[in-house]
């Protein structure tokens, strides 16, 4: 009898860890989504490259970009050079450069 008790004591125990991990995960493609409106839009980004954590990118006017609101996002740092921007955003940079990639399409 008392090893039921374990047994569901465990499975609660699962499910509200579930759930805590679920809460804290983002939705990659809301973020992307949110990034390529912060770099204003699809049609502002020429080019992008990526190397390691940093992210390159090449933008028709960099005026309207909101530097601000892609900190927000996580960014570690913004570095603008001419029409360029380098942001540094960690381990999903060739994820994110491949769903701009696409969305551009």
């Amino acid at each position: 009898m008392a090893y039921i008790q374990y047994l569901i004591i465990i499975i609660v125990l699962l499910i509200i860890a579930l759930v805590i991990i679920k809460a804290n995960g983002k939705d990659f493609h809301i973020e992307a989504n949110k990034l390529v409106e912060y770099l204003g839009g699809k049609d502002n980004i020429i080019n992008i490259e990526v190397n390691m954590s940093r992210f390159k990118v090449m933008l028709k006017d960099v005026s309207i970009v909101n530097k601000d609101a892609i900190q927000k996002l996580g960014a570690k740092g913004i570095v603008e050079i001419d029409n360029q921007l380098k942001i540094i955003l960690g381990s999903d940079g060739q994820k994110l450069k491949k769903y701009i990639d696409d969305l551009k399409k």
